[in-house]
């Protein structure tokens, strides 16, 4: 499968125009991003630009922070998705998680995810794992498999470090196929994608600028 098909294409930064916004989206389907994952705000756009196209439409969820009462998180699920988005990208209250709070942790991300499997959406949660320990990391990802969602996902890329190769590889022999793995922040050329892939990962969060270089290199390669 060519590496478009794993990529989120991800115009997140909140200064963007709304003509940049549009530019981005646009691109990725001509890419054939696996999604584009989009502000809140721009999820209407996106539906409209993805219809009947390969192109899935992703928004974030309590982003870039977490720190939402889990309450709040479920409203905004279920916001999202009357919009149009088919996944949803949750960041983790990762400061209760560091604080031992696993159960409350577990608890919001079960109430996003038992919303977004009522409409068949996907729900990745993100962690912001340079923030983590190894064992938190590992816990982490525990809890959100016992949660139920679907992917597991290294960080926003607003925030401490991108995906490391440490990152991942306790995630993936954590998670031992119960759920899916998302590699996010810094990766900007083929290298590190192909690497993460070949470790196991099935999705990537790049951002919009960085998508076109990559597969370029992949295309020359």
């Amino acid at each position: 499968m060519k590496l478009s098909r794993y990529i989120d294409s991800s115009p997140l930064n909140p200064a963007m125009t709304s003509d940049e916004v549009r530019a981005a989206i646009m691109e990725a389907v001509g890419q054939e991003c696996c999604s584009v994952c989009v502000q809140p705000a721009d999820i209407p756009l996106a539906v409209r630009l993805c219809r009947n196209t390969d192109t899935r439409v992703c928004t974030v969820l309590d982003f870039p922070h977490g720190k939402a009462p889990a309450a709040v998180k479920e409203i905004e699920a279920r916001y999202y998705m009357e919009y149009g988005a088919e996944e949803l990208d949750m960041v983790m209250n990762y400061g209760l998680a560091r604080s031992g709070q696993w159960e409350e942790v577990e608890a919001e991300i079960r109430a996003v995810v038992s919303a977004a499997h009522a409409r068949n959406v996907i729900v990745k949660v993100i962690f912001e794992a340079s923030q983590f320990s190894p064992e938190e990391i590992a816990r982490a990802t525990e809890v959100s498999i016992s949660a139920g969602a679907d992917f597991v996902k290294t960080a926003t890329g607003f925030f401490g470090t991108g995906a490391t190769e440490e990152q991942l590889r306790i995630m993936l022999d954590t998670a031992r196929g119960r759920c899916k793995v998302k590699a996010s922040g810094g990766i900007r050329d083929y290298a590190t994608a192909k690497k993460f892939l070949d470790m196991g990962v099935e999705r990537l969060g790049i951002g919009s600028s960085s998508v076109a270089k990559i597969l370029a290199e992949e295309a020359a390669s």
